[in-house]
């Protein structure tokens, strides 16, 4: 099996990838070490990469344009049960591994929104952007709303934005800068059930927008391409679409019951 990148192989990886709202996650996942990748042939001219966030380490991310070398650095990675790739290898590579592995795929688009004009102002009152005081709180945040994405708390809080929804002490909504570059920053935001549909997720995500574009960084949103709320919380915010990737997922694989409930791009 293939063994992860060094960080010094995971910087030159991130080194070729061109600044897009796609690639966001990926550079900065490299760039910062908390994520796994994997390559055919040299990091510099690879004829496939594979890249794994540690946070959601079932869904990497492949790169390339030969579905069959993908396919085989792909079986080599552990924990997977999905793979995102772009759009047009989606059904070349999904004949490939349905016939490798007599398993049915399913197919899930990705969708991809930029925010090029100023942010449309949201208020919602128990919204407030969070400072490094507010670790305390952020740490004991319930799950469905926890920050991540920069490897602690601390760097988070200086190196990106977060804002969320406090009732009774508690974080109850969040949006949170999960990845920047040096041209896009990428925003996840999240909503415990209960406090769903207070406008806290639109209130959130506008503050944490309007400081991106502060500092000139260009707010980038992703979402499922079944996910209307997310979409609509994006489209009031003044993001428009641009872009998709395709989720492969491998039926057979989804052995657990977080795979099977599989909701990519639940924090958004």
């Amino acid at each position: 099996m293939n063994q992860p990148f060094t960080r010094e192989e995971c910087l030159q990886l991130a080194d070729t990838f061109d600044d897009t709202p796609e690639t966001v996650i990926t550079i900065h996942l490299l760039r910062r070490g908390l994520c796994n990748a994997y390559v055919t042939g040299d990091p510099a001219h690879y004829q496939a990469a594979v890249v794994q966030d540690w946070n959601v380490s079932g869904e990497p991310t492949a790169y390339g344009n030969d579905p069959t070398a993908i396919w085989a650095l792909v079986k080599t990675v552990p924990d997977w049960f999905c793979v995102n790739v772009a759009t047009d290898l989606a059904e070349p590579l999904g004949r490939l591994m349905e016939r490798e592995t007599g398993t049915k795929v399913r197919h899930y688009g990705d969708v991809y929104f930029t925010l090029t004009q100023p942010v449309k102002p949201f208020v919602a009152a128990p919204v407030r952007l969070m400072t490094l005081v507010d670790i305390p709180l952020l740490a004991r945040a319930p799950g469905e709303v926890q920050a991540s994405g920069f490897g602690n708390l601390e760097t988070l809080l200086t190196e990106g934005f977060v804002a969320g929804a406090i009732e009774a002490g508690q974080i109850v909504a969040i949006a949170q800068t999960y990845a920047r570059t040096t041209r896009y920053a990428d925003i996840g935001v999240s909503t415990l059930p209960a406090y769903q549909r207070r406008g806290y997720a639109t209130a959130a995500a506008a503050l944490v927008a309007g400081k991106l574009q502060e500092i000139e960084l260009t707010p980038v949103w992703s979402t499922g391409e079944d996910k209307q709320a997310s979409r609509r919380v994006a489209e009031k915010l003044g993001f428009r679409e641009v872009s998709r990737r395709v989720y492969i997922i491998l039926e057979h694989r989804m052995i657990d019951s977080q795979e099977k409930n599989f909701d990519p791009k639940a924090a958004n």
